[in-house]
Parts: C-alpha cells; sequence; structure tokens
C-alpha cells in the first residue's frame, strides 16, 4: 500500500515549498490585492451574463396552412366625423368585409382632441311609432313592420328596417343615393342631422380585425363603400365631399400579439394633409415571429416594415381615405430566450481565476527579479 501511496505522491503536480524559503515584497502585496480585484470584477461580469437571458434568432420557411392574421389599431382622424367613417377590408382570395362594425369602438372628438362621446359601431336604430312601411302606409295594429328597400329589394319578402339596410341593400345593387331626406327610416332616425351635429368634430376609431393569412388591404374610407367596376368609390350621399381631410395619426397598429422588444413602426406616426386630397397609402410587409420566453410560453405574432404613398386625386380616381395593403412574407422569425449554460459559465469563471493568477504571477516575477538585479548591481558598484 506504501508503494501505492510514493507513486501518487510522485505524481503531484504542486510540489509545496518550505515557508522557510518565502520571500514576501510589498510589490508582490500590491499585486495581489490588484490581481484580487480584478478577478471580483470579471466574476461579477461574468455572473451578470449568465443570469442575463440571450435572445437567440433563426430563420425558417413558414409552412402554415389556414391560419388567420389578427389586426389591432387605433387611428385618429381629427378632421372626419365618426358617421361617415368607415372600415372595410378584403384580401386576394376574394373575401370581402365592408363596413365592418364588429369589435370596433369609435369616439367623437372635438377639435381639441376631448372625447365627446364613445360608443361601439353597429348600434340599432331608435325604435318610432308607426313608421313607414314597404306597402307605402304606416304601420297598422298588430303589423309586423318590414320596410322599404325604395326599389333595391332582391325578393318580394326582403325588408329594408333601418337606415343602414336600406345603404347596404344600395350597396349591394351599386347604387348611390341621392337624397337621405327621402328615405324614411333615415329621417326617423335622424341620421342627416347626426351628421350635420358633428360638423368640425374628428374621429378615433380602434378595435380588431381577424383576416385570412393572406394578401389583402383594410382601409378607413369617408363614407359607406360599395364595389362598382371594380374600384371602390364611395356613396357619401348627399352629403358627398370630394375634399375630405384624411389628416390622421396613428396612434397603434400591431399584427397579433405583444411580445418582449416588439417595434411596431407605425406607432406614433402622423401625417398631415397638404392642399391636395387624395387617398394615403401604407405598403406592409407581415414577417411571421414565433417568440418562445425562458419559461417555454410560445407567443405567436408578427413583425412589419412599411413604405408610404401619397394618390392625388387628380391623377385619377382617388377615394379619399387611408389604405393599408399588407403582403405576408414566406420566411418566418424564430425568437428564443436563452441562458448561457452553466459549465459554461464554470468554464469561464476557471479560465478567469487560472489567467488572472498567471499573468499576476508573471508581473510580480518581474517586478521581483527586476529588483533583485538593481540591487546586485548597486552593491557591485560599492565594492568597486
Amino acid at each position: 500500500m506504501d508503494k501505492v501511496f510514493n507513486r501518487l505522491r510522485n505524481l503531484d503536480a504542486y510540489p509545496k515549498v518550505n515557508e522557510d524559503f518565502y520571500s514576501r515584497t510589498l510589490a508582490g502585496g500590491v499585486v495581489t490585492v490588484v490581481s484580487a480585484a480584478v478577478m471580483l470584477f470579471l466574476f461579477f461580469s461574468e455572473l451578470n451574463l449568465y443570469l442575463y437571458t440571450v435572445t437567440e434568432s433563426t430563420l425558417l420557411v413558414d409552412t402554415s396552412r389556414g391560419d388567420t392574421l389578427h389586426i389591432n389599431f387605433d387611428v385618429t382622424f381629427p378632421a372626419v366625423r365618426c358617421s361617415i367613417l368607415s372600415l372595410d377590408a378584403m384580401d386576394i382570395s376574394g373575401e370581402q368585409h365592408l363596413d365592418i362594425r364588429h369589435n370596433i369602438v369609435k369616439k367623437r372628438i372635438d377639435a381639441n382632441g376631448n372625447v365627446v362621446e364613445e360608443r361601439k359601431d353597429g348600434i340599432g336604430a331608435p325604435k318610432i311609432e308607426r313608421p313607414l312601411q314597404k306597402h307605402g302606409g304606416r304601420l297598422g295594429h298588430d303589423e309586423k313592420y318590414c320596410g322599404s328597400c325604395f326599389g333595391a329589394e332582391e325578393s318580394d319578402e326582403h325588408c329594408c328596417n333601418s337606415c343602414e339596410e336600406v345603404r347596404e341593400a344600395y350597396r349591394k345593387k351599386g347604387w348611390g343615393l341621392t337624397n337621405m331626406d327621402l328615405i324614411d327610416q333615415c329621417q326617423r332616425e335622424g341620421y342627416v342631422q347626426r351628421v350635420k351635429d358633428e360638423e368640425g368634430e374628428g374621429c378615433n376609431i380602434q378595435g380588431s380585425l381577424e383576416v385570412n393569412k393572406v394578401a389583402g388591404n383594410f382601409h378607413f374610407a369617408t363614407g359607406k363603400s360599395f364595389l362598382q367596376s371594380a374600384i371602390f368609390l364611395a356613396d357619401l350621399l348627399a352629403l358627398q365631399d370630394n375634399h375630405y381631410n384624411i389628416s390622421h395619426r396613428i396612434n397603434k397598429l400591431s399584427f397579433g400579439h405583444h411580445f418582449p422588444g416588439l417595434v411596431n413602426p407605425l406607432d406614433g406616426v402622423k401625417w398631415v394633409q397638404g392642399p391636395t386630397h387624395g387617398m394615403y397609402q401604407y405598403f406592409i410587409k407581415v414577417v411571421p415571429t414565433i417568440y418562445t420566453d425562458i419559461r417555454g410560453r410560445v407567443i405567436h405574432s408578427n413583425q412589419y416594415s412599411v413604405t408610404e404613398h401619397f394618390k392625388s386625386s387628380e391623377l385619377g380616381v382617388a377615394v379619399p381615405g387611408v389604405f393599408f395593403f399588407y403582403d405576408i412574407s414566406p420566411i418566418k422569425v424564430n425568437f428564443k430566450e436563452e441562458h448561457i449554460p452553466f459549465l459554461h459559465f464554470l468554464t469561464n469563471i476557471c479560465a478567469i481565476i487560472g489567467g488572472v493568477f498567471t499573468v499576476a504571477g508573471i508581473i510580480d516575477s518581474s517586478i521581483y527579479y527586476g529588483q533583485r538585479t538593481i540591487k546586485k548591481k548597486m552593491e557591485l558598484g560599492k565594492y568597486r
């Protein structure tokens, strides 16, 4: 057994030196203090880096199919009344959503930006005694109401019981209303008067859309849109004005849920209309993004880039409004939060300690032997 211990003793890479042979110097003490401070600084720097999460990004081809795109928006129009501001959406698959009212909130604002009224869009018309019937007479006793569509009926049983339903029937026919005061439903709902009451006001419109994940567009137009000869025009009724001021401020525009580090380039963007009128266009490239945090929680969202263009009405047909044309990138970005591996952290700590000790030892030895050399030269000079 003693032979085994002796062999292990001979393998000792750290031979011990008797304390009687130690020589401690002032320079060595200074080097020790400085090296200890450097080691502590590097240790805490490495510890902070280890505790801090690192986000790794990878690019993949997006192979998902049949998904939907969630759009969140909050836009303010200082010079467009809420009653004539409409939201439409369509995509290249042919799906259209005109005059969207679901999940939409409109806020009337005055010239100073103060909220006058807030209401969800699509609220029904007020009830009125004995409205005009489809047959031309007034509603009789125990008679079910069926309002006239004023020539835009799709069938004999088709009824238009509100001003919006009349406008919708005309939109489907591709017609434009010329005088809303002649429409009984609009007259009893006070639609024209409501629009006139909002003169000089602006509108803040906010909400969300759920659309197909294909290229398309959504837009805020001044009036109820209808499709005619494949061109979207504005049914601005008797209140038609080709010189609407579409100055606007985009308070928020995002495609999907928020995740750490997400930057939406259109948030806070403001545009003021000049002397010419027309439509303002945003061309958006949407990049699907998946974010996985350190706890493994996955967030499906999107980033986007954008370019802008103003199309003047002097160059042709340009409906007053703000249009957002979006396209989907085929490349998907994956973000994943990660910690530096513990073994990597341990390796760096050992490297710090060993490296500082080695460098400090070299410096201390250089100082020590330099001092000895100078001392010897001085002693030799005395003897001579």
